[in-house]
């Protein structure tokens, strides 16, 4: 090893006069080495008297200026059209920009003769337009090393494109042009629903996501019982009339929302408005109305293995502020997950469904709280995966862990401040993400015709006390029970045997 470190310092010595070593200690403090094994314990990082402190100031090194301890976040400036399309945008130093068109229109604006439309937009989104072909919008995102992706929610429409700030007028005319015009070419609409016949397949082997699609086709009567998902049957009718007419429909001016992190407004505003400004400007329909009803949904599968959910309605959604910030807060606070999950704070180890059940059952494969919270209406439960002949024994875990959060004094403040402070980390952390940014100013306004800065959804948690807790978990098991299961169910206890134990309790 000493060879080896020898011949390293020789041959920097050789290639740069030994400036190298100049750079990482004072000259001085060099020449004072002594000749016996002074090199080597330099080498190996033993401590020396003769090398400077590391508060010695060295030469010709500037120091940057030090960043501020705060630095205000940039204002979203909003501007709405006359045919009431609405412009939003932040700006930032970042040095590329996300731009979002969110249209108010999801699964729930569907009607029988349109069942499964969202989910085929969602496929058909960036295809060929009147203006370009698809091979033409998948170069022109290409060249500029852009990204586009498209989603649908029960309650909205995304399309999104991110790429750097100086490409914003190219993403601003692909973006609108893709959304404004589509083509709707019929060899590409058969294509698309090949593929969406595949995922069909696909998502119904997926116990969580079908226990969630039931508990909302289960609990809901009407429009929030759309599924995401087209269904089979719902197949052979779509083509792209149907698609014509739903975008014809809904498509309009006041339900559309422009929003983009990282632009200035001015110059976005003059890109779009000349883009968007003839919109057709159409009396804004009113939103479906949820109507919850509650129910059981049961499906046999595989055997072996149950997978539950237990779910009940918080009425309000994020109209009513307040509470959906404490149903966020409940949801961080039971936590849970999955029995091999790696373990640390931030996976959820010191929630309560960790702590009580997971540790407690090595029987439990997962156990964990979950919410989906509309503009009007909200759904919390329990969702379980656990060998058929402890299911039993799991369902009543799950009632007594939701009595429990309902009870007065059974949360303490330690378990409480860990929720709300994973709480505020995760929207700061997910807000660090420009696409996610341009997807709260979007989907802020369609909720509440502004954006409120995230100080101040900051500070509705703060404001979460014990007893709002106890007070949404009681308002959530006022409601009917919605039980969805899938695999071996012929063990589970019936519907009523388990509304029972709520009320019971």
């Amino acid at each position: 090893m000493y060879r080896t470190a020898v011949s390293r310092v020789r041959a920097l010595k050789g290639r740069t006069g030994y400036r190298g070593l100049a750079r990482y200690a004072s000259t001085s403090a060099i020449a004072t080495k002594s000749s016996s094994g002074s090199l080597f314990g330099w080498l190996t990082g033993e401590k020396s008297s003769s090398l400077p402190p590391l508060d010695f100031p060295l030469n010709d090194v500037v120091l940057p200026p030090p960043l501020p301890d705060y630095v205000e976040p940039a204002k979203t400036k909003i501007t709405t059209l006359p045919n009431g399309l609405k412009i939003a945008s932040e700006t930032s130093a970042n040095p590329a920009a996300s731009i979002g068109l969110y249209v108010d229109c999801g699964s729930i604006y569907e009607t029988p003769a349109s069942y499964g439309a969202t989910h085929l937009l969602e496929r058909m989104a960036f295809k060929s337009t009147t203006n370009r072909s698809h091979l033409r919008i998948v170069r022109e995102v290409e060249a500029i090393g852009g990204n586009v992706t498209a989603s649908v929610s029960r309650e909205h429409m995304s399309y999104t494109y991110d790429a750097l700030k100086s490409y914003v007028p190219q993403m601003v005319e692909l973006l609108i042009d893709s959304v404004r015009n589509p083509a709707f070419l019929d060899w590409e609409v058969s294509e698309q629903l090949h593929k969406v016949s595949a995922e069909i397949n696909e998502w119904s082997k997926n116990p969580q996501h079908l226990l969630l699609e039931a508990i909302h086709a289960t609990g809901y009567s009407g429009p929030y019982a759309n599924a995401l998902v087209a269904s089979e049957s719902a197949l052979g009718r779509l083509n792209s009339s149907v698609l014509e007419e739903f975008v014809a429909e809904n498509y309009t001016a006041p339900r559309m929302v422009l929003a983009a992190s990282g632009v200035d407004h001015d110059k976005l505003l003059e890109y779009a408005e000349p883009l968007l400004s003839d919109l057709p400007k159409v009396s804004r329909p009113s939103e479906p109305k949820p109507i919850y009803i509650g129910g059981d949904f049961r499906r046999q599968g595989d055997s072996g293995i149950t997978h539950f959910a237990l779910a009940f309605e918080l009425p309000g959604g994020w109209v009513k502020e307040k509470d959906a910030i404490t149903l966020t807060v409940l949801q961080m606070l039971m936590g849970g997950g999955g029995s091999f999950s790696a373990g640390g704070p931030g996976k959820g180890m010191y929630s309560r469904l960790y702590l009580r059940v997971l540790n407690e059952h090595p029987q439990i494969q997962s156990f964990s709280a979950f919410n989906s919270i509309y503009n009007h209406t909200g759904l919390f439960g329990i969702q379980a995966t656990t060998g058929s002949d402890f299911a039993p024994h799991a369902i009543d875990i799950a009632v007594r862990e939701l009595v429990a959060v309902a009870t007065p004094g059974e949360v303490d403040q330690v378990q409480l401040n860990r929720a709300k402070q994973s709480t505020k980390s995760a929207i700061l952390m997910n807000l660090e993400s420009r696409m996610v940014a341009s997807e709260d100013i979007g989907k802020q306004i369609l909720t509440y015709g502004e954006r409120k800065p995230v100080e101040h959804f900051l500070k509705a948690v703060d404001e979460v006390t014990a007893q709002d807790i106890a007070k949404i978990a009681q308002k959530l098991l006022s409601s009917p029970l919605t039980m969805a299961s899938y695999g071996d169910v012929l063990h589970l206890p019936s519907y009523d045997a388990v509304c029972s134990r709520f009320h019971s309790k």
